[in-house]
């Protein structure tokens, strides 16, 4: 059943009035990968830097700063004062960029679209600060891994 329908099957933001309290928290995660001609030049230690400027911080940065907004660009999600935000960005064992956002927040709805939102966005500002060293990089497997508080829990945080 679709929440965000009326029951004239219009569009409508979800009523979270009368919905508990609670600890909500999420993890998504996006993959980059670079083509394997311009890995080796991309792969320059933790600090990888363009004319841009240093690519991870600065991505970590945007990604924060997307996830506080996420009311802002997703049409119906509710506008949640997130409490913690962090974003973790390492190279993955065949030379991909892994992203992880975790969102923590208590209130009435879950944080989700916030952990997807900061994910995807720090994935967009690692391409957009590479794109000069190719155009075939790839955003990839952008996922919830999991999400705890509210009516279910899901993924590896979920409680038994």
């Amino acid at each position: 059943m679709l929440t965000h329908v009326d029951p004239a099957n219009r569009p409508t933001m979800v009523d979270v009035g009368d919905k508990a309290v609670t600890q909500r928290t999420a993890q998504a995660r996006a993959v980059v990968v670079f083509p394997d001609n311009v890995l080796a030049d991309a792969q320059m230690g933790e600090t990888l830097r363009t004319k841009k400027g240093p690519v991870f911080d600065t991505a970590i940065v945007a990604g924060v700063m997307a996830a506080k907004r996420t009311h802002e660009l997703i049409p119906f999600c509710h506008p949640i004062p997130l409490e913690d935000c962090n974003i973790s960005i390492d190279w993955g064992a065949t030379g991909e960029v892994v992203i992880d956002c975790t969102v923590r927040a208590t209130h009435k709805t879950g944080v989700e679209m916030e952990a997807l939102t900061g994910a995807m966005t720090a994935a967009l500002t690692v391409y957009d600060m590479c794109k000069a060293l190719s155009h075939g990089i790839e955003i990839r497997d952008v996922r919830l891994i999991s999400k705890t508080g509210g009516k279910k829990d899901f993924g590896a945080a979920a409680r038994p």
